[in-house]
């Protein structure tokens, strides 16, 4: 097990991709080869199953399978978070426990969305999983629909095993937070540099480090403006549709990954490509996850329920 002081010291931790087969199964064999090529960028540690690597599209079989394989093959090198959280308080525990018992370090903690409840709601549903092992809170009221305010997580900051804030609401808020000792790392990819050298962030949790890994490590170790202003047209690429449409499509062009999606989604439309076509091939191709990229085939793309 790693301290939470230990924890704490991840700046780069990537949301890893969930690669599939043409059956739709999870391709270990290609999981294996992204994660290794994050290792070999030196990014600290890896989200599995959360947003990114599509935990929402993955019955708990699956899910916590992932886990248990990235903590048993990986977890001597890189930190292991499990996206064990749910809107349903129950299934959080369960998962939570699995997670734990299968050897992930921490665990990735959202609050109920869709079914939303009530701030003290909010409150005791954290409590019952933080008191399991170590987490991070995930605050994207984007997704939930329920912004997690100072108000809600400055008591639960007190909670023994919170590690701290994955934080989407911006650099003034991670600001205010690290003010007050409490770790945020940075949930928005465009706003990660700044949030690490200008507002004390302990770092990000990144979509984009999927496809550049080194260069996002650069971000994160040394205040460089003109590389973060040059990649801020990549990023802002990366999201022009949910996540984690956009994300997909970029390594299936860069060939990194088979071009199979598990609905509901589906690839970037052809002029979509044709806008992250330049902003890809203009970085170094050692740079990207798979090298150069092309315009992906309509019908090479399996699109599988």
């Amino acid at each position: 097990m790693r301290t939470l002081e230990q924890i704490k010291q991840a700046s780069l931790i990537t949301a890893i991709k969930t690669p599939y087969l043409a059956n739709g199964e999870i391709d270990l064999v290609k999981y294996d080869e992204l994660v290794e090529i994050q290792i070999a960028a030196g990014v600290d540690g890896i989200v599995v199953g959360g947003t990114t690597g599509e935990g929402q599209l993955m019955n708990w079989e699956e899910h916590l399978m992932l886990i248990a394989h990235s903590a048993n093959k990986y977890g001597n090198q890189l930190l292991i978070v499990g996206n064990t959280g749910s809107n349903n308080t129950r299934e959080a525990i369960k998962a939570t426990k699995y997670g734990f018992a299968s050897g992930m370090h921490a665990a990735l903690q959202i609050n109920p969305y869709y079914g939303r409840t009530s701030i003290v709601g909010v409150k005791e549903h954290f409590k019952r999983v933080l008191d399991i092992g170590p987490a991070f809170i995930y605050n994207v009221a984007g997704r939930t629909g329920q912004d997690l305010t100072p108000d809600i997580i400055e008591p639960l900051a007190k909670h023994p095993n919170l590690i701290g804030i994955k934080e989407c609401g911006g650099n003034e808020r991670i600001a205010h937070y690290e003010q007050q000792g409490i770790a945020c790392w940075s949930g928005n990819d465009d706003e990660a540099h700044d949030a690490r050298h200008v507002h004390k962030a302990h770092g990000v949790i990144s979509v984009t480090s999927n496809l550049i890994p080194g260069l996002f490590r650069r971000l994160m170790d040394t205040k460089n403006d003109a590389l973060n202003s040059s990649l801020q047209p990549l990023m802002n690429w990366l999201f022009c549709e949910p996540n984690p449409i956009a994300i997909n499509t970029a390594l299936m062009m860069t060939d990194a990954v088979n071009p199979v999606f598990r609905l509901p989604y589906l690839p970037l439309n052809y002029e979509q490509q044709q806008i992250g076509l330049p902003l890809i091939n203009q970085l170094n191709e050692a740079d990207v996850v798979g090298g150069k990229a092309r315009l992906l085939n309509s019908d090479e793309v399996l699109t599988l329920s």
